[in-house]
């Protein structure tokens, strides 16, 4: 496989969709083929370079932002940049493929239905949620905007990994 440029895939969906899982078996790949490519995952994140914001409205659009950036400069320096991020507004989303660049983003809307994400629940967090325990989670108490016209939409409840890699790549290389 060749990938001509280095692209920058934007999983967004609901928490416990599959974006992280998604993320990384794409980078496996990617580096197997001798391809350079790493995954900035949301939870990560927020323990670091975004440790400082909430889940406001401004401060989930400031995160966005910041991973946008730090994606392309992953960009710039030749390397793939899969972003698994629950990323909830179209207009962050609009943003991040602004600062990345429109020929390098590829949205990815994880699309597992809310019934499965609440299902899977690793974390609890819906649990917590619906308990009253956990404020501003997306999906739940606060907004999800799914995107309209994303590059791919993958629902993990009813496509296997290899699967949903392939058809990744797929659209990277067309």
């Amino acid at each position: 496989m060749t990938l001509f440029s280095p692209h920058t895939w934007w999983l967004t969906g609901l928490p416990s969709a599959g974006k992280t899982t998604l993320a990384n078996a794409l980078v496996v790949r990617l580096r197997a083929d001798a391809i350079p490519a790493c995954v900035i995952d949301g939870d990560e994140i927020r323990q670091g370079l975004c440790r400082d914001l909430g889940f406001s409205a401004a401060d989930r659009a400031e995160n966005m932002r910041r991973v946008a950036e730090l994606a392309r400069l992953i960009n710039q320096s030749g390397i793939h940049a899969v972003i698994a991020l629950v990323s909830p507004t179209r207009q962050g989303r609009a943003r991040a493929r602004e600062i990345i660049g429109g020929d390098r983003f590829i949205e990815v809307h994880v699309a597992t239905p809310l019934a499965v994400c609440e299902e899977r629940d690793p974390k609890g967090l819906y649990r917590r949620a619906r308990n009253g325990e956990l404020a501003d989670l997306t999906g739940i108490s606060a907004a999800y905007e799914a995107p309209a016209a994303p590059d791919i939409r993958i629902d993990t409840s009813r496509c296997d990994v290899a699967k949903a890699i392939d058809q990744l790549l797929n659209r990277a290389i067309k």
